[in-house]
């Protein structure tokens, strides 16, 4: 079921969560014993993030230094169709422009669609570990927009082989990132919202946030959305803060502020037990207030942590 669909059948405040593939040499069942715990809770999709490949310099006999790709993690087709067979529950991988060229990104939109998943996450990635900057694939999509596009192609039986006629239409429903403190590569919230408005233009029908901590940040952001004709849904996107470690790690990675009260809190423990408890109290309060308002998702960022995610859900479902 699309998410659009999950969102208009909906009676109330529904969930989701986003997990992280298993490394490499791992099985499916490490999937399965994070989120086991939380299907109670009965969401209405997994999402399933996509990590690109990195490139190393191995030393060879001879002296020289040869380029080897690494992949530490697997893609998400594999992993999406396991979820989808196990738990009766719709899967949404992560698609991502870096590490593709236009032509294996097609493929693998017709695979997933030959799976019978309805939705995907259209993202650009972050540059590769060695890269400054994000640089595309030869023959891939720079940006966001250009990997929408090209799916909205797809939805419209519009192949990169021009011979194809008539070619099946895949049905795709596609969500798109947004940025309640603005994208840091952005000059401007302005210029940002005219980024994610071009890409509803596009064909985009929901949106996924970067995790927040202080809802006010979320509400201006679709209060903003709204003002510059952003109708589509707009899902917040959530994550316990679980160490003392991330009040730096979070802030640099992924560009977002930790709220003073928060972080006030945290420095006070002594153990990051400690630091779990007033996370997981901050998240709940988060949510409630979220879900009072009346937004359609909440969705969790388990990322490793799905104890003290599920500790917040039953507490609010």
């Amino acid at each position: 079921m699309k998410v659009t669909d999950h969102i208009k059948q909906a009676k109330k405040t529904l969930v989701s969560f986003e997990i992280l593939p298993p490394l490499k040499g791992k099985t499916i069942n490490s999937i399965y014993d994070h989120l086991d715990p939380l299907m109670e809770f009965k969401p209405s999709f997994i999402n399933v993030t996509y990590h690109r490949a990195e490139h190393i310099f191995k030393k060879k006999a001879d002296g020289n230094f040869e380029k080897v790709e690494i992949r530490k993690r697997p893609g998400t087709v594999g992993i999406c169709a396991a979820i989808m067979n196990h738990y009766k529950v719709d899967a949404v991988p992560h698609l991502i422009c870096g590490g593709f060229t236009i032509r294996e990104t097609e493929d693998a939109l017709i695979d997933l669609y030959f799976l019978g998943i309805d939705n995907v996450l259209l993202l650009r990635g972050d540059a590769a570990k060695n890269e400054a900057f994000f640089e595309p694939e030869p023959e891939g999509h720079r940006y966001a927009i250009d990997l929408l596009k090209q799916t909205a192609n797809l939805n419209n039986g519009i192949y990169l082989e021009d011979n194809i006629r008539n070619g099946f239409r895949t049905n795709f429903c596609m969500g798109v990132a947004g940025y309640p403190e603005k994208h840091f590569e952005a000059p401007n919230l302005a210029t940002d919202l005219s980024y994610l408005k071009a890409k509803v233009d596009a064909g985009a029908e929901y949106i996924v946030t970067q995790m927040f901590f202080d809802n006010k940040k979320f509400f201006d952001f679709v209060d903003n959305c709204r003002a510059n004709s952003i109708n589509v849904p707009i899902i917040p996107g959530l994550k316990p803060i679980s160490s003392k470690k991330q009040l730096s790690v979070i802030p640099r990675t992924f560009n977002v502020d930790i709220p003073t009260d928060l972080s006030i809190e945290i420095l006070k423990c002594k153990t990051d037990a400690d630091v779990e408890l007033v996370g997981t109290e901050w998240l709940k309060q988060q949510s409630v207030e979220l879900k009072k308002s009346g937004v359609p998702i909440l969705h969790y960022y388990t990322l490793g942590k799905p104890k003290m995610v599920e500790n917040v859900v039953k507490e609010i479902v």
